[in-house]
Parts: structure tokens; sequence; C-alpha cells
């Protein structure tokens, strides 16, 4: 469904994101309305969801980086009521898949029926599914089958989807928010790499502070749901993603992305070599695309132009943790992705080696 309340009108005339910020003065404007509307969107959320303020800057990182999100989590942290908040804060078309063993790809995609035309006739039409919006909650995504669940992955690369060998494109922007629970394996089906790699980030969904639960509840049993207005739309959300892609990436920092991701390489030439005993399987050139298209995001939330070192870190872990695979012998040690992760950002070195040609991006 898509939110029929206005944009407010102060955010409405804010100047168009992505025009003219080769000047200072009007590129600090831009950077200016970037981060009042990413303010307002943490507010919209908070108004419902109390706390999880890492979970929501990342779910931002990646709408505004034009990826998708799977949030992993116990049941009962608010990962369903963040993703409905922010369809409404958003002002896109919205839709809610739920997610079961019973489900088939017609049930998300849309099937071809057979109706009559106005001479009589019988044609094949075909009827989309819910897949067709802008903002997509699969939720408990792992408790469908894989043929189910391999049907979300020309919309999540492609942006289309095609039924009966027609191709139908999904309106832009379009952004997938997936749950799973990771404790419940009975009955479930774990995503198979391929898909998992569609996803920009994977987002560990913490459990609530002793404060937070004393606020949910006083939220949950005293009040009800407050009303979230819309905050920004398809346009905006358009034009701040191309802001987000000018932001510069100096090559020294973008040599250390590529480093990063070879050194999960095990046996590779740049591989790391405790992670060669701890990685079957390293990430893909997607985590570097992850890594530094989030990286620009946060960048620019912080007002700044340019990526560093430790925006870097800070995206990280979430563009990593499900593009790698842990061996049985890190499993047996204990040590999962994010472990293993930290190991390797740990252990890597910020300097160029002398050997190695440092790849850069230039200015937009």
């Amino acid at each position: 469904m898509t939110g029929t309340a206005a944009i407010p009108a102060d955010v409405a005339a804010l100047p168009a994101f992505d025009a003219g910020i080769d000047d200072e003065s009007v590129a600090r404007e831009r950077c200016a309305a970037f981060r009042s509307v990413a303010q307002r969107l943490r507010e919209a959320v908070g108004q419902r969801l109390v706390g999880q303020q890492s979970v929501v800057d990342q779910v931002l990182w990646s709408l505004f980086a034009g990826g998708h999100v799977l949030l992993e989590g116990v049941p009962g942290l608010g990962k369903t009521l963040l993703v409905r908040t922010l369809g409404e804060a958003l002002h896109l078309d919205f839709a809610r898949i739920q997610f079961t063993p019973d489900l088939m790809p017609a049930d998300i995609l849309g099937t071809q029926i057979l109706v009559e035309d106005s001479h009589g006739h019988r044609v094949m039409q075909f009827r989309p599914g819910p897949i067709f919006t802008q903002l997509l909650l699969a939720d408990e995504i792992n408790r469908a089958s894989p043929k189910s669940q391999s049907a979300l992955l020309e919309a999540m690369q492609e942006r289309s989807v095609t039924v009966g060998g027609e191709t139908h494109r999904l309106k832009a922007p379009f952004l997938v928010l997936a749950t799973q629970n990771p404790i419940e394996q009975e009955g479930t089906y774990p995503l198979p790499e391929a898909q998992l790699d569609r996803f920009l980030l994977k987002v560990h969904v913490p459990g609530v502070e002793r404060a937070d639960l004393q606020e949910i509840l006083r939220r949950t049993t005293v009040q009800g749901q407050p009303p979230v207005a819309p905050v920004i739309d398809a346009r905006r959300i358009q034009e701040a993603q191309r802001l987000a892609r000018r932001i510069v990436v100096a090559a020294p920092v973008q040599d250390y992305v590529i480093r990063l991701v070879l050194a999960t390489h095990p046996g590779g030439a740049h591989g790391d070599a405790r992670a060669a005993r701890d990685i079957t399987v390293g990430a893909s050139p997607r985590a570097a695309q992850a890594i530094v298209s989030c990286a620009k995001v946060r960048a620019l939330l912080d007002g700044r132009f340019h990526v560093s070192i430790a925006d870097v870190h800070a995206v990280a872990p979430a563009a990593l943790r499900h593009r790698i695979a842990p061996s049985f012998e890190a499993e047996a040690d204990g040590l999962d992705a994010d472990r293993i992760v930290a190991g390797i950002i740990e252990r890597l070195p910020r300097e160029v080696p002398e050997d190695a040609a440092p790849a850069g991006e230039g200015a937009p």
C-alpha cells in the first residue's frame, strides 16, 4: 500500500540532493539536507521501535546505497515492526510476504490467468504478485523452500520479474528487507550462498537492554502505537542515492577495501594466513561493492565528502558476515564469521604494501 499523507513541506522544499555539488557551499547544503532527512527517518522509526539504533543506521546505509538487507535475530526484537514503520516513513508502496513451507513462487511473482476480453475471446493475462512493490518485507524468509526463495533472485539483482517468457520491470526504488530467526532450525531452509550474496548487508538484531525493555512495556501496555508521518518519497530517495555515489574514495582507502576482501580468500596470493585455516569460501566482489557503497553513505551521514578507514571498519562486518563460510576448524574453535572478520581487520595493515599498485577512484 502507498501512504496517502503528504511529505512535510520543509522536506519537499529541500534542494535536489544530487544537483550541483561541485561548489563547496552547495555541497554542504546538499549534505545538510541529506542528514536532516536521515535524522527524521531515525525519529520516525524511534516513535515505535525502542533502542536498536545501530540496526536502524545499518538499514539506512543500505537504503541510501540501494541494496537489500537481511535482518537476523530471535523473535520479538522488533524486526517486523522496524520494516513496517520504515514503510510508512518512506512513503513507498509496501507489501509483506509471510514465508511458509507451502509458499509457491507464483504466490510471490504472480501468475498468468485466463480471462475474457471485450470481444469475448479468451486470453492469458498476467496478474502481478506482491513482489510488485517498492519496499518488500520478506518475513521469516528461511521458512520457505529453496524453490520459493529463489523466486526473489532475479528481482533482487535485476529489479525485474520474468513470467511466461515476458519480463516486467519493478518500480524504483526496490528494496527487500528480509527477516530470519537464527536459533530455530526445525522446518527451515537455510538460504543458499547465491541468494545471501544478493543482500547488501546482513544485520544482527541484538537483545534489548533493561532500560529499553522498561520503555517497551510502557509504550505497549499503556499507550497505543503513534502514527508515523511520511518523511521522504521515491524521487528524493533516488536523488539521495545518487548523491551518496558521488562521495570520494581515495586510492589508499579503496585499495584497503580490496585487500580486506582478498584477505578472506583462502589460498589466494593476498590471503590472510590465519583466514586460510578459518575460511573455506571467501567473499565475492559484491562484498567490496557493498563496503564501498555503505561507507560512502556513512561518510555523508557524518558530514564528510570522503570515505575513511573508520567507515570501512564500521560497515565491513555486516557486508562480510554472510559472504564467508567458516571452516570446520573455526567452528570447532568457537569462531563465527564476525570474529573471523574482526581478526582479519586487526591483522590487515592499513598502509599499501610497496609491491602493490593501489587502485583508486577519482573525484566526482
